[in-house]
């Protein structure tokens, strides 16, 4: 291929200085409300672009081949695409989709949402090297970013976080996975403790009662667990594939309801939030399970379509429904229930609480996802005092979210980078996220709080609703829920 490097150039003109003038002056603008100085280095860039044009940027116009020509135009045309895409997602906007139910009624699966950056302030990319348009994974499997470069945590014009507000934010216990996109889904950490807990059984016969045990001696026996699981994860690399570690920005999205914010102190009493001893107002639409009897002697074996319709029960909640017998429901939606007298005996909300399974992980609190804490969010520069008690609650914060060395040793002290510690002094603020469809969310009750460096934006509109379960000719796009203001879901 060639082209003429000859090719004569205009002399600069006033309207080529204007040009430059108004497209440096907008980056130095953005490179200045970025905090990011050191990109000053390609105004020179930008200057030859208008005006001296020493470097053939658009070298392709001289090709003689036209294919050649056309070709190189659209790779011109994708990568200025990309670069653009790339640093308004980064800053500005980027679109989400709604995968799971957690939200329901608030946000349907198949919602399509424009979230902001600029709401609570953009995030300097930590993982600059990505593919845009994606999160962490290539169509085909391949990894779409690279470690090579990793930056520290900083937010522009950061803004505060208003309690009950919907926020995406990067899934905290993402920074490992299993490699098998079919266990992907799963929290690692969970899945080692449970893989742990059943070696263990199966090895002794029984596991110990933790009411027996003193809190060192259930620390030390949470670690066995943890260890025996990661060891049987490790050793099944055929099954499970190999644990990948994911930097923050990289990790998966999440979205749910922010219910508390730093410095509160939080508290679930049967099923109501509570915040510094005041319950917090429930969404309009949040849902919890119901156990739904049905009447031997019903008209037919299903629901009518009319009510399910009416309800927004979709295809997943009747089969749940006819398998189970039970079905998350608005108390809107409980008492339409309890109307249709010819199929429905009684609605009784579903009491059934597990202990054990909430977080931590690692410690015998006897909470459930019903019945939970209390416990303080950490607040950014306020200190708590650490006892071996508390210690499961925030030794997460302290080792992986804030990069501290802690230990506990063998006669229960506990060990800070190397020396011993009784308080600790939080370099971030946290978060509790929930979601409305409280029976039904992978949230905060499971993996803890949100530290403010993966906080991602805002929802503000939703633009697109699909519902999977209708065709094209019946319902298939949710006309009512377009551009609905997040906000307005309460």
């Amino acid at each position: 291929m060639k082209y003429n490097k000859n090719t004569q150039k205009q002399s600069p003109v006033w309207v080529a200085w204007l040009k430059a003038a108004v497209a440096i002056g907008l980056y130095l603008w953005f490179i200045i409300w970025a905090d990011a100085l050191w990109a000053i280095i390609l105004v020179p860039f930008i200057f030859d672009v208008y005006v001296t044009k020493k470097i053939p940027w658009t070298w392709w116009k001289e090709l003689e081949n036209p294919v050649s020509r056309t070709i190189m135009s659209w790779v011109d045309a994708i990568v200025f695409a990309l670069v653009a895409v790339y640093f308004v997602n980064i800053y500005f906007f980027q679109n989400y989709t709604i995968p799971s139910s957690s939200l329901e009624k608030s946000l349907l699966v198949g919602d399509y949402l424009f979230v902001s950056k600029m709401s609570y302030g953009p995030r300097v990319p930590q993982t600059p090297l990505h593919m845009p348009l994606t999160q962490h994974t290539l169509p085909g499997g391949a990894q779409s970013y690279s470690t090579l470069i990793q930056w520290d945590y900083k937010r522009v014009d950061p803004k505060p976080i208003t309690l009950n507000d919907i926020v995406v934010f990067n899934y905290p216990s993402g920074d490992s996975v299993l490699a098998n996109p079919y266990y992907q889904a799963a929290d690692f950490y969970s899945l080692c403790y449970s893989y742990g807990k059943q070696i263990a059984a199966q090895n002794n016969g029984s596991l110990p009662q933790m009411d027996s045990l003193t809190t060192l001696q259930q620390r030390q026996l949470f670690g066995i667990y943890y260890q025996l699981g990661r060891q049987y994860v490790n050793e099944n690399q055929m099954e499970f594939g190999n644990v990948m570690w994911r930097p923050v920005d990289r990790r998966e999205n999440y979205v749910k309801r922010c219910v508390g914010l730093p410095g509160q102190t939080l508290e679930i009493k049967d099923h109501i939030i509570y915040l510094d001893g005041q319950p917090n107002k429930e969404p309009d639409n949040v849902q919890y399970n119901y156990r739904v009897v049905l009447r031997d002697d019903r008209p037919e074996d299903n629901l009518p379509e009319s009510l399910t319709r009416e309800l927004g029960l979709s295809d997943e909640d009747l089969v749940t429904l006819h398998q189970t017998g039970h079905i998350p429901l608005t108390e809107k939606a409980r008492k339409r229930l309890l109307e249709a007298k010819d199929y429905v005996e009684d609605v009784i909300y579903d009491s059934n609480e597990v202990k054990g399974e909430v977080y931590p992980l690692n410690a015998a609190t006897g909470w459930t996802r019903d019945n939970y804490g209390p416990v303080w969010i950490p607040k950014k520069g306020a200190s708590i005092s650490l006892t071996l008690e508390n210690l499961p609650v925030y030794e997460r914060l302290i080792r992986v979210y804030e990069g501290n060395e802690l230990s506990v040793s063998d006669d229960g002290k506990i060990l800070i980078n190397g020396s011993p510690a009784s308080s600790y002094t939080f370099k971030m603020d946290y978060y509790w996220m929930m979601g409305d469809n409280r029976h039904n969310s992978a949230d905060s009750r499971y993996w803890g709080f949100v530290p403010e460096d993966h906080i991602v934006g805002k929802p503000i509109l939703i633009w697109l609703s699909i519902d999977k379960d209708r065709s094209w000719g019946d319902g298939h796009i949710r006309w009512n829920r377009l551009f609905r203001w997040v906000d307005n879901i309460k």
